[in-house]
This record gives C-alpha cells, sequence and structure tokens, in this order.
C-alpha cells in the first residue's frame, strides 16, 4: 500500500492546482473575449456597418443590390466582372424561392434549410451563421431577404480569424503553462516557510516521545494558528511537567510517611515474636496495649493509604454528578463526626442549598473539616450552611499567620499539629473535593480565637 503524500507536498499541489485553475479561467476568458470580438467586426462588415463609417451612409450592398440582380440575371456568375464585384465581399450569392442559386464569386457557399427560410420571409428577415463553401472553407455568412421570394448571402472567410483564434489560443496555453509553473514553485516555496513551524514542532514532539523531556519548549513567534500550537505544546508540555512533579512529591512524601508506622509495626512485632522466641512472653496486660498499638497503627496506615488513593484520581475517575443536596451532606457528617467526638458540642444551623458533584466525595469533605475542627478545638464547634456558604468554625489555638497559604498542600502539618495523629492529607482531599464541584475553599483565623473554614459551591436553595 502506497503511503501518504507529505503535508508539504499537498499543500504544493494545492496551490499549483488552484493557480493553474485561475490562469485556465482567465485564459478561456480571454479567448472568448477576443473571439466574440473578431467576430463582431466580421458582422459589422458582413451588416455593412464597419467601424468608422459614417453614420447614416448606406453600406454597398444596399446602394448596388439592383446591380446584383442584373447580373444575376445576365449570368455573370463568374469574377470576371473586375470592378461590377468590388463593392462586394470576397463572396456573394443569390437564393430564389424556387431553389436556384445565382453566385457572384470564385466559389459557392453551401446553402442550408435556414437559408431557404430567409428568401421564403419578407422584407428584413436576415440571419448570421458561420457556413462552409463547397472546398470547405470556413466563413461567416448573413442571409438577407432582399425581394420576394429572393434572398442574398454574403459571406467572408473566417480562415484569418481562426488563424488568429489557434495564434491567440497558442500564445495563452504558452502562458498558462509557464504560469502553472511559476506557481508550482511558488508553491513550494511557500509550503516549506509555512510550514517550516510545523517542522519544528514535529521535531520537537518526536524529541519528546524519544528522551521524555518535558522541559523542550518551542519559540512562538506571531499571533496565527501555528504560534498557537506552539503555545498550546508548550502549555501541555509544562502542564504534564508540573503532573509528573507533582507524582513524583507525592511518592516522595508517601513513602516519608510511611516510614514512621512501618518502622513502628516492625518494632513492635519483633518484640512481640522475640517475647516468644526467648520463652519469656509478655503479660496479658503489656500485650494488650501492645496488640492494641499494632491495631491503631495499622488502622492509620489504611486510613493513610486511603487518603492517598483518593488524591491520586484524576477528574474523569468519580461518580457521575448528580443533583446533592449539600445541607443532608452535613448533617450526615455531623452525625458522623459526633460519633467520633461525642465529648465535643457543636452547634449546627443548615439552610436548604442543592448542588451538583459527587455526593460520597462531598461528604468525606465535610468529614475532614469536621474532624479537623473537632481535633483542634477547646470549645463547641459551629457549623453552618447559608446561601451556598459552609462555615466550619472551631474554638482551638488557630494557625499563625505565615502558614496558612500551605494548609491545603499535601503532606503539610502545622508545626503546632506535628504531634498529633493524621496523616496531613485532610484538607489536601477537602479542596479537591470542593475544586471538582466547581467551588472554592478557604481557611483563615477567625474573631475571637481559632480557625474558620470556609466552602462556597454553586448551586441554588431549591431543586432543579
Amino acid at each position: 500500500m502506497r503511503g501518504r503524500r507529505s503535508l508539504r507536498s499537498r499543500l504544493t499541489a494545492l496551490i499549483t492546482v488552484a493557480v493553474a485553475l485561475a490562469i485556465a479561467a482567465c485564459a478561456g476568458t480571454c479567448w472568448l473575449i477576443v473571439r466574440d470580438e473578431l467576430y463582431d467586426q466580421v458582422d459589422r462588415t458582413l451588416q455593412g456597418h464597419p467601424r468608422g463609417a459614417p453614420p447614416g451612409e448606406r453600406p454597398p450592398k444596399e446602394r448596388d443590390l439592383s446591380r446584383v440582380l442584373e447580373l444575376c440575371a445576365a449570368g455573370r456568375t463568374s469574377p470576371a466582372g473586375g470592378d461590377e464585384l468590388r463593392p462586394f465581399l470576397s463572396l456573394v450569392q443569390v437564393v430564389y424561392l424556387d431553389g436556384r442559386q445565382c453566385v457572384l464569386g470564385p466559389t459557392a457557399v453551401v446553402v442550408t434549410r435556414a437559408d431557404r427560410a430567409v428568401a421564403a420571409g419578407g422584407p428584413g428577415d436576415a440571419e448570421l451563421r458561420n457556413g462552409v463553401t463547397d472546398e470547405g472553407e470556413p466563413v461567416r455568412v448573413r442571409t438577407a431577404n432582399v425581394a420576394p421570394g429572393v434572398a442574398m448571402m454574403e459571406s467572408r472567410s473566417l480562415a484569418q480569424t481562426e488563424s488568429t483564434l489557434t495564434w491567440l489560443a497558442g500564445i495563452l496555453a504558452g502562458v498558462a503553462a509557464l504560469g502553472v509553473l511559476g506557481a508550482a514553485l511558488a508553491g513550494l516555496l511557500i509550503s516549506r516557510t509555512a510550514l517550516r513551524p510545523v517542522g519544528r514542532l514535529t521535531e520537537a514532539v518526536e524529541h519528546v516521545a524519544r528522551t521524555e523531556d518535558l522541559a523542550t519548549r518551542i519559540p512562538v513567534e506571531g499571533t496565527d494558528e501555528i504560534a498557537r500550537l506552539g503555545t498550546s505544546f508548550n502549555a501541555m508540555t509544562s502542564a504534564l511537567a508540573g503532573s509528573r512533579e507533582r507524582q513524583r512529591r507525592l511518592i516522595a512524601d508517601a513513602g516519608h510517611e510511611l516510614r514512621t508506622p512501618l518502622t513502628s509495626l516492625r518494632t513492635n512485632i519483633d518484640l512481640l515474636l522475640r517475647s516468644e522466641n526467648t520463652g519469656r512472653p509478655l503479660g496479658p496486660d503489656p500485650k494488650r496495649r501492645l496488640l492494641g498499638n499494632l491495631k491503631a497503627q495499622f488502622e492509620e496506615m489504611s486510613t493513610l493509604v486511603g487518603d492517598l488513593l483518593q488524591l491520586s484520581r484524576s477528574e474523569d475517575e468519580h461518580e457521575p454528578y448528580v443533583e446533592v443536596a449539600l445541607h443532608d451532606v452535613v448533617e450526615s457528617a455531623v452525625r458522623r463526626a459526633r460519633l467520633r467526638a461525642p465529648e465535643t458540642p457543636m452547634e449546627v444551623g443548615l439552610g436548604p442549598w442543592y448542588v451538583h458533584g459527587d455526593q460520597a466525595a462531598l461528604e468525606r469533605a465535610v468529614v475532614n473539616l469536621l474532624d479537623n475542627a473537632v481535633k483542634f478545638s477547646a470549645g463547641p464547634v459551629t457549623v453552618r450552611l447559608r446561601d451556598g456558604e459552609l462555615t466550619v468554625r472551631d474554638r482551638g489555638p488557630g494557625i499563625p499567620q505565615d502558614e496558612l497559604p500551605y494548609v491545603f498542600d499535601r503532606f503539610w502539618r502545622s508545626s503546632s499539629a506535628r504531634s498529633m495523629p493524621g496523616s496531613g492529607l485532610g484538607l489536601a482531599i477537602v479542596a479537591q473535593a470542593v475544586r471538582d464541584a466547581g467551588g472554592e475553599v478557604a481557611l483563615e483565623n477567625a474573631a475571637g480565637g481559632g480557625t474558620l473554614a470556609r466552602v462556597r459551591l454553586p448551586g441554588s436553595p431549591h431543586q432543579i
């Protein structure tokens, strides 16, 4: 199977074809205009109105019509008439209604049915047409009714006209050929110039595919479509590089966070095995405490792995978005938080608000906000939902002002919270869930102490 032609060759061919069609159209139009003009000159001469003749002057054939009929009556049908035939064109003949012909000139023009119809018509009937002589020479014929049952045919040779048209056609064909050749060369030059940025883009893509070097950039010049393509490619490689960097950091941070619980697990298990292997088993209470620690560490690891899986999801790896009653989601999250921390009072005020999103992801985000507030609060936690804005306030120590920009980063933990349990992924999960739902989230220090989380989601107080 033959391979497809390159874009450059196709562009060159298209330019060449387009220019060739334009040249052919212009050449054909020019030839038709010249042909019509030459035929018009012949027709004017046949009609006795050549250009430059004084207006109102009677044509020669009208002045000497009686002389033509006299010659035909006398049988003078040869060119021997000399001066008597000079007023006429090269070929003159008379056609009678009964079919007789009178030829004044060296040869006769083939009479057609249309000529006999003119002879049968009335005065003033006339027709212009192309014809041929008995020898086959092309002529332009004018047949006019000159008397009842009599028509006079005057003809002029088209040999010179046809020769001129043939010469003109050859000239135009040569010019068209040169034009097409020039168009092909110009198309090749244009395609090379126009596709040079595409060639650079292709080389860059092949380089990235070969080396996986996402730092490759394409120089962008101008604002045309090629420049936009180069800008889009640079933006794509930047996004891929950022995604790779985030993936690398996620793996590094996950490895760092998993190292501590794994080390603790291995130490506790080694202690349990050593006590059994040495014949000095642990007592019931120490053994119970050790197994409790193992269980807590396993739960911490399970939570961390679940959080990592949640953060690693792409935007299209969620359940189909449906209409969600955000007030019901918050109420369910509050019930779960109360079960986890029954000693912390919660002040709840919820207004109706409906959004489109993933209900499970939104509920987990609200639960994370409440867990975070309960963990640090020294008093009641206030939860409010009004006009699409959810606020969660605690009565804790707050967050240092210089640390607020980093609270939603993965694995980031405040200096005051590093001694407390947690993976540092809770608020990152909140930010991702809210962002996926088209909303915004912010964390700030509340007036009077504590922190205030604000979540704003687009929606309506009524069901859609």
